[in-house]
């Protein structure tokens, strides 16, 4: 028997209960892992209030990100090896002690990167690095805006688009926030609930409007986001944290400059092997040289996962955030 959370009908963080269960042998192809870190991301709240419905459906144990080390190898496994520490994001299950996941979602935690930061920047950092290198090719041309700075993917974002050399600037809902945004890459930090954030965008830009707008925010920052980027530019809808986007007519799109639109996922990305090796490794590569820090500013033990839920949702966390098994 293993500890889990387990979600039998979706809600609120109340459904998220703390269970014990029965855990099979790993299957062919799969591994048995134990967690040393699980990471907590804004999804998980969309598969346990059902937003999002869970694949396999009721009831599941959520968590989409997680690192900790191999125990047992099923039939046909050769990649691995006992002992190996590994980190992955995706697929659901991650909130446990242990469990089977297939071998072709894992890789290898290089040296030089921790067990909890692997944790809480596989679905941030792939995430990250996915809106920056091909989403849209950040470069030292580029001027970007990215909602909610001071989140987990946001922080991330500011020091790689600034060590790329993009002109970065970021939205925050305080002051406290605002300075941390400040300390991780972002040149212009706008406080929504005190500026015109639309308005300073165009100061900034001197009227010219954004390459690239990253929100992950959705219903309160739209249509406004739109009005921040410049002509023939880019809105990347990738997250709805504020709640979903409402149906639109894409003229709107015409209207505000024969804009582009996408809603990425980071699976998309990341759905061949080669895809995931070479994200995960980029990745590894900029934590290990310094160009991303990986700040865990909360820490929860498992049984507490419905506070660390609420937090969330609060907006009450910043940076990363990980779960101890």
């Amino acid at each position: 028997m293993v500890r889990a959370v387990r979600v039998e009908k979706t809600g609120d963080p109340s459904v998220l209960t703390y269970v014990e269960i029965d855990l099979p042998s790993p299957q062919a192809g799969e591994v048995r892992i134990r967690h040393t870190a699980i990471g907590l991301n804004f999804i998980d709240t969309y598969f346990r209030s059902g937003l999002y419905p869970a694949p396999a459906g009721l009831p599941f144990i959520p968590g989409n990100e997680g690192a900790g080390v191999v125990i047992a190898l099923g039939e046909g496994v050769t990649s691995l090896s006992v002992g190996d520490r590994i980190a992955y994001a995706g697929p659901l299950g991650a909130y446990s002690e242990e469990r089977n996941i297939p071998a072709s979602v894992l890789v290898k935690i290089p040296d030089g990167v921790s067990d909890e930061q692997a944790a809480a920047l596989m679905l941030k950092g792939m995430t990250a690095r996915y809106l920056l290198r091909e989403t849209y090719k950040v470069t030292e041309d580029t001027t970007l805006l990215y909602h909610a700075a001071a989140g987990g993917v946001g922080l991330i974002v500011g020091q790689w688009a600034s060590a790329l050399g993009a002109t970065v600037i970021g939205t925050v809902s305080s002051e406290e926030k605002a300075r941390l945004a400040q300390a991780n890459g972002y040149q212009y930090v706008i406080n929504y609930k005190s500026e015109d954030w639309v308005g300073r965008v165009r100061e900034i830009t001197d009227g010219r409007g954004c390459d690239v707008v990253y929100d992950g925010v959705g219903k309160d920052t739209f249509p406004a986001s739109l009005d921040c980027i410049r002509p023939r530019g880019l809105w990347c809808s990738f997250g709805q944290s504020s709640g979903p986007l409402p149906d639109f007519n894409m003229g709107i799109l015409s209207q505000k400059g024969s804009l582009f639109a996408t809603r990425p996922t980071l699976f998309s990305y990341i759905a061949e092997r080669w895809e995931l090796e070479e994200t995960a490794g980029d990745l590894f590569a900029a934590v290990a040289d310094g160009t991303v820090k990986i700040q865990i500013n909360q820490r929860y033990d498992l049984k507490d996962i419905a506070q660390a839920h609420i937090d969330l949702e609060g907006r009450k966390t910043t940076g990363a955030t990980v779960i101890i098994p």
